[in-house]
């Protein structure tokens, strides 16, 4: 999905559409109220976010499902597969399974730790649980009552902030800020070093994280570049790109989870051999690459790292307690 510009800055149409956002509050305030959790036998932690599109779900999972992996808990991972055609649960194989069978996060995941994609979290989370899970992390799922948790991050890219504030369709919001922040129990802000959005008043401070690029990635210093991305804010990875000292000849922004076809990526490919540059793009549109242009793109890699891990440690401690109970 390609979000409208209104969503970015408060207008006509943003204030037109305000009477069926507040229609889409009120049907997710009622699911909630209506909603009986299922608790699982072990922890469930949920990284989510308020806004539509990508905000940094996934590179948080992986940072936070490794932090636990280091005390010595059996982390798997569960998503809902989005862009994928399987309803699960099943556990991702990248031996098996492409993005367009379980969908391009999950295979990010089951790269670090078992990962499952199911359309029904309570499945899914039982079928982790019955392979030996001792911690369930989820990417995303914030916003479905379904399955309890025990922990609830919510992550914010802190360059865009929540938009025009409003809820869908009038804005990228899921609920309302207020409804989200009160029932989270953390807050990431993902840095980028682009110039900072407005953020909503925080009860407790925010962690702080950035994306660091990995040690092939910092190796191209100096490498011209044409950059193409199909996630929620694909500006972040130009912008990422430039971080790094690439000469950005040309970029490319596609929406979320686009699923690549060949003449795309051949067109591109063909400008960037013209400019004498490498064709770059990020780790989540790399497994949605035909299968014959993977090795002609070069894939910038980063983790999520915190500013100040401790913070996050002192979140863990009542879940590592909880999982050793």
């Amino acid at each position: 999905m390609q979000e409208p510009d209104f969503w970015r800055h408060d207008g006509f149409f943003a204030q037109a559409l305000q009477p069926l956002a507040w229609l889409y509050g009120a049907a997710g305030r009622l699911r909630w109220a209506m909603a009986k959790p299922w608790q699982a036998s072990v922890p469930v932690i949920c990284i989510g976010n308020l806004v539509a599109g990508g905000a940094g779900k996934t590179p948080t999972a992986l940072a936070v499902g490794r932090a636990l992996a280091q005390r010595g808990l059996a982390v798997h991972f569960l998503s809902r597969g989005h862009g994928g055609r399987l309803l699960g649960p099943t556990r991702v194989d990248s031996t098996l399974h492409g993005a367009a069978d379980v969908g391009d996060e999950p295979l990010l995941l089951a790269a670090a730790a078992p990962a499952w994609i199911a359309r029904d979290r309570i499945a899914g989370a039982r079928a982790g649980i019955a392979a030996g899970a001792q911690v369930i992390v989820m990417d995303d799922g914030f916003q479905n009552p379904g399955l309890g948790k025990d922990l609830s991050l919510l992550v914010i890219d802190g360059a865009y902030g929540l938009g025009n504030g409003r809820v869908h369709p009038a804005g990228p919001l899921r609920e309302t800020a207020a409804l989200g922040l009160a029932r989270a129990d953390g807050v990431v802000v993902l840095q980028s070093g682009e110039a900072s959005a407005p953020l909503p008043n925080f009860a407790e401070p925010p962690l702080t994280a950035r994306l660091i690029p990995n040690d092939e990635a910092l190796a191209l210093r100096g490498c011209r570049a044409v950059a193409f991305a199909g996630i929620g804010r694909p500006e972040r990875f130009f912008h990422t790109v430039r971080e790094l000292g690439l000469e950005l000849m040309g970029q490319q922004a596609f929406a979320d989870h686009h699923p690549f076809r060949e003449d795309e990526i051949w067109r591109l490919l063909e400008m960037a051999q013209g400019l004498d540059a490498r064709l770059v793009t990020t780790a989540k549109d790399a497994v949605r690459l035909p299968l014959e242009a993977r090795a002609m793109v070069t894939v910038i890699d980063v983790a999520l790292i915190f500013d100040n891990p401790d913070d996050l440690g002192r979140l863990l401690d009542p879940i590592v307690r909880l999982a050793a109970s």
